[in-house]
């Protein structure tokens, strides 16, 4: 209600003037939007209490907009690929091509699907809030004022940030946080392992919970203190980028495919407008390809949702695609788990999967 009445308020809309909502998000948010109990999808066999709800009054939940307006929601797959990821799919366009796609959702989870027009198949891991802007110290959502691009000068250390909006930095986003590692690591601050190392430079410093890297001094941020990556927060990142990269492996394993084979990668996620692929290749956050078969799509989610609230087609579509979807459970997959432990090194600890890396 806060989100719809600040997005009324923005655009000199009545409330009572809104007469449909649509809600694509993961099963649990849809669980929760609807008064749904949600245990279930954290207790064995995580099986959701529905993955498809029928339209209803949205004032049936509380949502105040029309009295009689609608509120429907994008059709989930599992606990873990919920109407954001099937969003997400529709609008990507790869459920209705020949070539072999893959879709990857970074978010909190993070969740991919494999296939085209004739098949696909899905899997989700624990990514964590970083690349969303939580959990970190300096962390901040793709807003005006977040940090989105860095270069680090070698011989001094020196960063030179670009901001959403060219605004006074306040934090930095995921796409920020991609950008910072990979010039960390390129310019030496931190090894393949992640680890910073002490320099007399005045940006590496013992902080409270160890070495950190100031990258915008409090004179010059939007922010009371310092604008920081701490080494936890470097822990924090690796594990995140491993989840996502060992996840991709496994679906293409278990489908009997190489990362070659795919022709198009879809990226979705909260990042703001920007995404460095050659930057994301580094960390090995995606396989190393040629940058032009990745495609950015932006927040997938929100994308999707308005496409399903503009197309009654849209709504039959996103459905056959919920209902194309194998799902994989990776939680107790040992090929996961022995992926994950290989990627918490940057980019890998196998340095033939990234030849150009070298």
């Amino acid at each position: 209600n806060n989100l719809i009445s600040s997005l009324a308020e923005e655009h000199h809309i009545k409330l009572e003037d809104i007469t449909a909502v649509m809600c694509a998000g993961n099963t649990t948010m849809t669980h929760l939007v609807l008064n749904i109990d949600p245990s279930y999808i954290r207790k064995e066999p995580y099986i959701p209490t529905a993955n498809e709800v029928p339209v209803i009054r949205a004032a049936e939940v509380g949502i105040k907009i029309h009295p009689r307006g609608l509120l429907a929601c994008a059709p989930a797959v599992s606990s873990y690929v919920g109407g954001d990821v099937t969003a997400g799919v529709l609008v990507s366009g790869m459920a209705e091509k020949d070539e072999l796609a893959l879709y990857i959702d970074m978010g909190t989870n993070g969740e991919m699907v494999l296939g085209n027009k004739d098949w696909l198949a899905c899997c989700a891991c624990s990514v964590g809030p970083a690349f969303e802007g939580s959990g970190i110290k300096s962390g901040t959502r793709a807003v005006q004022g977040a940090i989105q691009k860095i270069k680090i000068n070698k011989e001094t250390f020196e960063p030179v940030v670009e901001t959403i909006g060219h605004a006074k930095p306040r934090g930095i986003c995921g796409s920020g946080l991609v950008d910072l590692l990979a010039e960390m690591k390129r310019v030496g601050i931190i090894n393949r392992a992640g680890k910073m190392t002490e320099s007399p430079s005045p940006r590496i410093r013992t902080g409270e919970e160890g070495l950190e890297y100031v990258v915008v001094w409090k004179k010059d941020a939007e922010t009371k203190d310092d604008i920081m990556i701490t080494q936890s927060d470097i822990n924090h990142i690796i594990r995140s980028k491993a989840a996502i990269f060992a996840a991709t492996r496994t679906l293409l394993k278990k489908m009997g495919y190489r990362v070659e084979d795919v022709q198009k990668f879809y990226i979705a996620g909260g990042f703001g407008n920007f995404l460095d692929i050659p930057k994301s290749i580094e960390l090995g956050m995606i396989p190393d390809l040629p940058a032009e078969k990745f495609h950015y799509i932006g927040n997938g989610s929100v994308a999707g949702a308005r496409h399903l609230l503009l197309s009654y087609a849209a709504t039959h579509k996103v459905r056959e695609i919920a209902n194309k979807m194998t799902y994989m459970e990776l939680s107790d997959d040992n090929t996961f788990h022995e992926e994950f432990i290989s990627a918490l090194f940057l980019p890998h600890t196998d340095l033939t999967l990234f030849p150009s890396l070298k």
